[in-house]
């Protein structure tokens, strides 16, 4: 089953974990500095070397916008890879769509592993072991110095990001928020929007990860993160619970919300999302208790606006969406 339609540990608070390693084939331009037949050398290399029935080839100009947009919604590829223009850009993906590898994106190869929940050592460890085969069939840009040379001197080393999604409504509601967010940037995490640098938060969800690799080890940076993560899972689960202390107006607050989303006729993406993080917030709080935490996670994907496309089949304009979200929602709480 897809890593965005089950639950990991401390799933409540965490979403899912991501481990990138950011890799170049060695003797090969970095991508900002490729033609175009150098761009074509990468893709070629890479379906070539790298394809398999569990891992798919793709050349994103061979697929249609939605089916794209979907891959963002999914985490599977990034919003940059679409900004800064498709052709001689591919990606390699499983079925289960917990691995997959960029090609030229900003690097030659962007390999990443999601997992759901708080899982940064699994995750290390599954990651670690396709980036072993990959240097297989594939020798990489390396330097004794300075580790993987990558095109951003942040991911130079290990190329590593670790990063973790957590849904932090309590810290968001209680205001204090900017307070975590600006102790976090002052300590080397970053702190971005739910699809990564340059992207807003959304539902209050906040991705934080590492700013640097080098002079650092791959376990090292975990526990880093792990650290900061832990911490941050306290103050909001303290935050939690002073809201559930303030009784009634909390709890009508986030039933408010689940009768909307169960009944509206017709809604944004954005309100969506909003009550969305509200009735998640009730049923980890045992206020809402005739919803799974699985329904919220299939309403989390299919009700974004190219994943509820592809769920249903039909190309909308924006207003069909709206009032084909409100049924999606309906079927998938029934």
């Amino acid at each position: 089953m897809s890593w965005y339609l089950t639950n990991g540990p401390e799933s409540d608070v965490v979403v899912s974990t991501r481990i990138r390693f950011a890799r170049n084939i060695k003797d090969i331009n970095f991508v900002n500095k490729c033609n175009n037949e150098d761009l074509e050398s990468v893709l070629s290399v890479a379906k070539e070397k790298l394809s398999s029935k569990d891992l798919k080839f793709y050349r994103l100009n061979d697929m249609d916008d939605i089916t794209r947009i979907s891959l963002v919604e999914k985490h599977c590829i990034s919003p940059d890879i679409l900004r800064k223009g498709i052709d001689n850009t591919g990606i390699l993906i499983n079925d289960d769509e917990n691995i997959s590898i960029m090609v030229n994106e900003e690097d030659h190869l962007r390999i990443q592993v999601i997992s759901s929940g708080l899982q940064l050592d699994d995750t290390l460890k599954l990651a670690c072991k396709c980036d072993e085969e990959i240097s297989k069939k594939i020798k990489y840009a390396y330097n004794e110095k300075y580790g993987y040379l990558t095109s951003c001197p942040t991911n130079v080393g290990t190329g590593m990001r670790a990063s973790v999604m957590l849904h932090l409504p309590g810290l968001t509601m209680t205001r204090r928020i900017g307070k975590v967010l600006d102790v976090m940037n002052k300590i080397g995490i970053n702190v971005r929007g739910i699809y990564g640098e340059g992207t807003d938060s959304q539902g209050n969800m906040y991705q934080i990860s590492n700013k640097v690799s080098l002079g650092l080890t791959c376990e090292e940076i975990i526990q880093n993160l792990n650290t900061v993560v832990e911490k941050i899972i306290i103050q909001e689960c303290n935050a939690r619970k002073y809201l559930f202390e303030k009784g009634i107006d909390f709890e009508d607050r986030l039933c408010r919300a689940y009768g909307i989303l169960a009944n509206a006729r017709k809604m944004s993406s954005k309100e969506c999302n909003k009550l969305i993080s509200d009735v998640k917030l009730g049923i980890d709080l045992g206020i809402i208790k005739n919803v799974t935490p699985e329904k919220i996670n299939k309403l989390n994907i299919y009700t974004k606006s190219a994943s509820l496309q592809k769920y249903l089949g039909e190309v909308l304009t924006e207003e069909e969406r709206d009032i084909k979200r409100c049924e999606v929602i309906k079927n998938i709480l029934k």
